[in-house]
């Protein structure tokens, strides 16, 4: 009798620890769908903002740094707004420890100029020279390169359905390469193709390093840090370069609108959300 509870037991613990790991794993996969699901909606996203340049270039003759200049202006409230929340809840919540790791910031600055100025410089100017359906196919080539990197900086293993998706993307780029040539005005594909896989390479090692870097740190914290930083970046490099406030005022109400309906602010939160959870 008494063998027969314990045997009993013995199954129940079982039982409930296995019911328990399934728990934890269908949570992960939730976790890991959410980041799937947030990625892909940065991805759309990101996607409309080489159009969007490309109306802005259609309409004046806007130069690449005033462009980021006021793609950031109108994105700057949120991000201060964002990071005031964040030191607010730190207030709140009336830890002893500091409102960022001094180990913490440094990277966080460098991978926001890395993702969001010296990438946004190599695209923009790109997209001078390349149609902007082009730049998309080769700028979304990024996850690839992120996987590529991961396998050289941290020694992460490549999966033989990763090595078809490396030979996919790219032989789709060589498409894509070899149609724009057609158009009569891409007179400069190379050198437009050589600033957007620019941006292609340091955007995905901002995903790559970012990646271990938003767990530590949080979310909105990074993205407001990185964001801050890129803008700050953005603006000193525009008056180093002898731009003038009244430049930035004297375009037409329809480049304000193409400003005020891009994607910036959502992506930058996406993408980093995703990161953290896929």
């Amino acid at each position: 009798m008494i063998q027969s509870f314990f045997i009993w037991q013995k199954c129940w613990l079982y039982i409930r620890s296995t019911l328990q790991t399934v728990q934890q794993q269908q949570k992960k996969d939730r976790v890991a769908l959410y980041g799937v699901l947030m990625v892909l909606l940065s991805a759309v996203l990101f996607s409309g903002k080489a159009v969007l340049a490309k109306l802005v270039y259609r309409q004046s003759s806007m130069s690449v740094s005033e462009l980021l200049v006021l793609r950031m202006l109108f994105s700057l409230p949120f991000y201060v707004a964002m990071l005031l929340m964040q030191w607010q809840q730190h207030k709140r919540n009336a830890t002893h420890q500091s409102f960022m790791r001094r180990s913490h910031v440094l990277p966080t600055i460098l991978l926001g100029l890395l993702g969001y100025y010296i990438s946004s410089f190599f695209d923009f100017w790109g997209l001078k020279h390349i149609s902007a359906g082009l730049e998309r196919v080769i700028l979304f080539s990024y996850p690839t390169m992120v996987v590529l990197f991961g396998a050289w900086f941290f020694k992460e293993k490549i999966q033989r359905h990763q090595v078809l998706a490396l030979l996919l993307s790219y032989a789709g780029i060589g498409v894509a390469f070899a149609a724009d040539f057609d158009q009569p005005q891409t007179g400069n594909v190379w050198i437009g193709a050589a600033f957007i896989v620019g941006c292609a390479i340091t955007f995905s090692l901002y995903v790559l390093f970012s990646g271990k870097l938003v767990p530590q740190v949080g979310v909105s914290k990074f993205t407001a840090v990185a964001m801050l930083s890129a803008t700050t970046a953005i603006f000193l490099h525009y008056f180093v370069m002898g731009g003038a406030v009244q430049q930035l005022l004297s375009f037409s109400p329809q480049v304000y609108g193409y400003m005020l309906v891009d994607g910036r602010i959502y992506h930058s939160g996406t993408i980093t959300a995703g990161i953290s959870r896929a």
